[in-house]
């Protein structure tokens, strides 16, 4: 039987497959629901199952699963219970799970050194310096992940307080989101008592709109922003000297780089592929080499 070679990109609003031949040329894709494997391992099992059989059909081909080989960028990956649950029930012939960061870096830089800064609703750093993988940061909203979109609307929400007693002035950016809230600094202190770190990033483009108006609070609010994203590339530089490429991906990748510092913004480089060709990429090295002697 013909064996394949199925990459797939996992996380909390979607899981994407592509599947690819011997070759390594992606034929067929498919996408199913959400597929973080901390918070609900039994419907990401679902839908990787889901993905995978549909990039199968946009191929014409019958899902063969038991005769395929798997690398799988996972949200929650770094929990061996969850992992090991996982991977215990995949269909596949061979597969294994890595980190969503891994495939990410994958697909940006190739094989090569080099680093990707992931910024989005959280941040995260990972580095490849002489065959060495290495992250930064990405600990997490309460405790780390500055620069990012939750931080962004978090302070965003804390300028409308600080507006509200008159600490600080009461600009476009606070007075608009302030009146979401009915004016209630009660109804904001509420919301951010129990918000998620995606509910504060709502808030982020908000932010970015008012800095491109001039906005004093929206400017220092991307400034803060971008100095916690200067100081991690800063801590990468150290371990790298600068070498190999810098891509910044993410929902926020586009958006940072006038606010970064200029020894950061001229060493930026497009990545090569997305995530998805990075997993693809990754279950041809770990198990292309195995087919073919089986073969």
């Amino acid at each position: 039987m013909t064996p394949y070679f199925l990459g797939i990109d996992g996380g909390g609003t979607s899981c994407r497959a592509a599947l690819a031949d011997g070759s390594g040329t992606v034929i067929g894709r498919g996408r199913s629901g959400a597929s973080n494997i901390l918070t609900d391992p039994d419907t990401a099992l679902k839908h990787i199952v889901e993905a995978s059989e549909l990039a199968f059909q946009e191929a014409g081909i019958s899902p063969q699963l038991t005769s395929t080989f798997a690398i799988l960028g996972l949200a929650g990956n770094n929990v061996g219970d969850a992992v090991n649950y996982v991977k215990a029930r995949l269909p596949f012939a061979g597969a294994d799970i890595v980190s969503d960061g891994m495939i990410a870096l994958q697909g940006a830089i190739g094989d090569e050194d080099g680093t990707i800064g992931i910024v989005g609703t959280g941040t995260v750093y990972i580095l490849r310096h002489k065959g060495r993988l290495r992250s930064i940061a990405g600990w997490g909203f309460h405790v780390s992940d500055l620069g990012s979109g939750a931080r962004l609307g978090q302070m965003a929400l804390q300028e409308c307080l600080l507006a509200y007693d008159r600490i600080h002035p009461m600009t476009g950016l606070s007075q608009t989101i302030l009146a979401e809230f009915g004016g209630r600094p009660e109804t904001v202190v509420e919301f951010a008592r129990l918000a998620k770190p995606g509910e504060f990033g709502r808030y982020t483009p908000r932010v970015f709109e008012f800095a491109g108006r001039g906005d004093e609070v929206a400017l220092r609010i991307l400034k803060t922003g971008a100095v916690g994203i200067d100081e991690a590339l800063d801590a990468v530089e150290a371990i790298t000297g600068g070498n190999g490429k810098l891509c910044l991906l993410g929902g926020l990748a586009p958006l940072y780089p006038p606010f970064l510092a200029e020894r950061h913004r001229l060493r930026l480089s497009d990545p090569l592929a997305d995530a998805l060709t990075g997993a693809v990429a990754l279950a041809l090295k770990t198990y292309g080499a195995a087919v073919e002697v089986e073969a």
